[in-house]
C-alpha cells in the first residue's frame, strides 16, 4: 500500500511538473493551430479549383506529419534515454518552433506556386518528427519527476499540456475568426496565429533550458545502465510492453483525434455550423477537460489505471453512435457531444503518460514510450480527419461510429487484460 509519506509532493517535485507542462503545451500550440485552420491552409497551399481535393490534400498533409512521429519518436527517444530527458525537450520544441515560422511566412500556391505545397509538407514533417519525440520525452520526464503515489497525477500533466496548448490554439482561432473578415483572415489572420505560436514556443524553449535533468536518468546514467543503443535494447528485452503500449494507444488516439482536435472543422464541414462557433465550442469543453484532468489522475492513483481506463474504452463502444447522431448544426448539441466525448477520454488522457511509463525501466522508457505509440497515433490518429472527412464526402458520414466503437472494443481488451502497474516498484 501506498504512504500518505509517498504521495507529498515537495516543491522540487513541483517546480517540475510546471516547468514540464508549461513547456509542452506551448508546443502542441503550434501542432494543433494546423488543424484549426486547415481549411484557410487548403485555399492557401494548393490550387482552388476544386475545394474538397484541396481540402483532402490539406489532410494528407497532417496526415503525413504522422508519418514522421515514429522516426521522431526513434531518433529523439534513444537521443533523450542517452543524453537526457531535458536536451531530448529541449530539442524537440525548437524544431516544433521553427517549422511554425516557416509555415507563417511561406508564401500562398497563387504566387509561388507549387513550392508552396512542398514548403508546407517540409514544415509539417519536421513538427512530425519532433511531436514524435515529444511525447516521450515529455511523458519520462513528468512521472519521473514525481513520488510512487502520484505518478498518474504528475503524468496527467502530460494530457493537461496537451489540452492547453489546443485550448490557446483553439482561443487564437476563436478571437481571429470572430473579429476579421475572410479576407483579412485568408490574407494574414491565420498566418498571425503560427507567429504567435513561434513565439510561445521560444518561451517554452526558454523554460526548458532552465529545468534540471530527472533523479531517474541521473542515477541510471550514474550506475552506467544507459545503453549505447535504447533502440534495439527496447526491441529485444521489452517486446511485449511494447506492443500493450500500441493497444493502449489506438482507442484513445482516435477519439481525442476526433472529439479534441478536429471535431469544430468536422461539424462546421458537414453540419454548416458557423466556424466560430464550433470553436467556441471546443474552447469551453476543452477548459472542463483541462480542470478535471489531474483530479482523473489522482482517481488512477487510488483505484487503479485497469478501471479508469476501462471506463473510457467501455463508454465509447455504448456512447459513439448516439453522439455522432446528435450532432445537426445546433451549437447546444455540438457542445454535449463535445463534453460527454471529452470527460470519457479523461480515462485514457489521466493514465496514458504513467501507465506507458511503467512498462519500462528507465534505460529504454522514452524510446519505448516514444515509439510504439508513434507508430499507433500515425495509424489511427494521423489519419483520423482524413478518413472522417472521406466518409462525409463518400456520403457514409453515419458510420463513422462503427469505426469509433470498434477501436475503442480493442482497446478494452487490452485494459482489460493488462496487468495493474498502479503499485509496480518505478525506478
Amino acid at each position: 500500500m501506498t504512504t500518505n509519506a509517498s504521495t507529498r509532493l515537495t516543491e522540487t517535485h513541483r517546480k517540475a511538473i510546471v516547468a514540464g507542462t508549461i513547456g509542452n503545451a506551448v508546443e502542441w500550440v503550434d501542432w494543433a493551430l494546423y488543424s484549426i485552420f486547415v481549411k484557410i491552409i487548403a485555399d492557401e497551399f494548393f490550387p482552388r479549383s476544386d475545394g474538397a481535393v484541396g481540402l483532402l490534400s490539406t489532410l494528407a498533409v497532417f496526415a503525413v506529419g504522422f508519418v514522421m512521429r515514429p522516426v521522431g519518436a526513434a531518433v529523439l527517444g534513444a537521443y533523450a534515454d542517452r543524453h537526457g530527458r531535458k536536451k531530448g525537450l529541449t530539442l524537440t520544441i525548437g524544431l516544433m518552433a521553427g517549422s511554425s515560422f516557416v509555415i507563417a511566412l511561406t508564401p500562398n500556391y497563387d504566387t509561388i506556386g507549387i513550392f508552396a505545397s512542398i514548403i508546407l509538407l517540409f514544415a509539417r514533417l519536421v513538427q512530425g518528427f519532433s511531436a514524435g519525440g515529444e511525447f516521450g520525452s515529455s511523458s519520462a520526464f513528468l512521472v519521473e519527476s514525481t513520488v510512487p503515489g502520484r505518478r498518474a497525477f504528475a503524468g496527467s500533466w502530460q494530457q493537461v499540456s496537451v489540452g492547453g496548448g489546443t485550448l490557446i490554439a483553439s482561443l487564437l482561432g476563436t478571437v481571429l475568426t470572430s473579429t476579421l473578415s475572410d479576407d483579412a483572415l485568408h490574407s494574414w489572420g491565420w498566418r498571425l496565429a503560427f507567429v504567435v505560436g513561434g513565439l510561445l514556443g521560444l518561451i517554452g524553449l526558454w523554460l526548458r533550458v532552465s529545468v534540471e535533468d530527472t533523479q531517474s536518468f541521473t542515477a541510471m546514467s550514474a550506475d552506467g545502465r544507459a545503453k549505447a543503443n535504447p533502440l534495439k535494447a527496447m526491441f529485444r528485452k521489452h517486446p511485449r510492453a511494447a506492443l500493450r503500449v500500441v493497444g493502449i494507444t489506438i482507442a484513445g488516439t482516435l477519439t481525442y483525434y476526433i472529439w479534441i482536435t478536429y471535431l469544430p472543422t468536422y461539424a462546421h464541414i458537414t453540419t454548416g455550423i458557423p466556424l466560430n462557433q464550433a470553436l467556441l465550442s471546443q474552447t469551453l469543453c476543452l477548459v472542463v477537460f483541462i480542470v478535471l484532468l489531474p483530479f482523473a489522475g489522482i482517481l488512477s492513483d487510488r483505484i487503479g489505471r485497469k478501471p479508469t481506463m476501462s471506463a473510457f474504452a467501455a463508454g465509447f463502444v455504448v456512447l459513439a453512435w448516439p453522439l455522432l447522431a446528435l450532432m445537426n448544426g445546433s451549437f447546444v448539441m455540438l457542445v454535449v457531444v463535445q463534453l460527454v466525448g471529452m470527460l470519457l477520454i479523461l480515462g485514457y488522457s489521466a493514465n496514458c503518460a504513467v501507465i506507458m511509463a511503467e512498462q519500462f525501466p528507465p534505460e529504454v522508457r522514452a524510446t519505448g514510450i516514444a515509439l510504439p505509440y508513434a507508430l499507433a497515433v500515425a495509424v489511427f490518429g494521423g489519419t483520423a480527419p482524413y478518413i472522417t472527412t472521406w466518409l462525409s464526402e463518400a456520403g457514409y458520414r453515419d458510420q463513422l461510429w462503427i469505426y469509433v466503437s470498434v477501436a475503442a472494443l480493442v482497446s478494452l481488451v487490452v485494459y482489460l487484460t493488462m496487468p495493474e502497474t498502479k503499485d509496480k516498484e518505478f525506478k
